[in-house]
């Protein structure tokens, strides 16, 4: 197949990936594969999110009324 990737994850997590297998049948290997795989993809998708909060707010402290005082 490919290469081989362990990782911790916390018990919450765990219990979820767990209570998904169980429910659809799928591995829980293959639901984190599909998962990143949809995370690969929306990445991608999206290309606009690389400029989101790209500048700095200017300081309020030099406004008039506002002072670091």
């Amino acid at each position: 197949m490919g290469q081989t990737l362990t990782i911790r994850i916390d018990r919450e997590l765990a219990d979820w990936l767990e209570g998904e297998s169980t429910r659809t049948g799928i591995s829980q290997g293959r639901i984190v594969r599909n998962e990143l795989e949809r995370a690969k993809k929306a990445r991608g998708a999206r290309p606009f999110m690389r400029l989101a909060s790209v500048d700095r707010p200017k300081d309020l402290s030099k406004r008039k009324g506002f002072s670091r005082g």
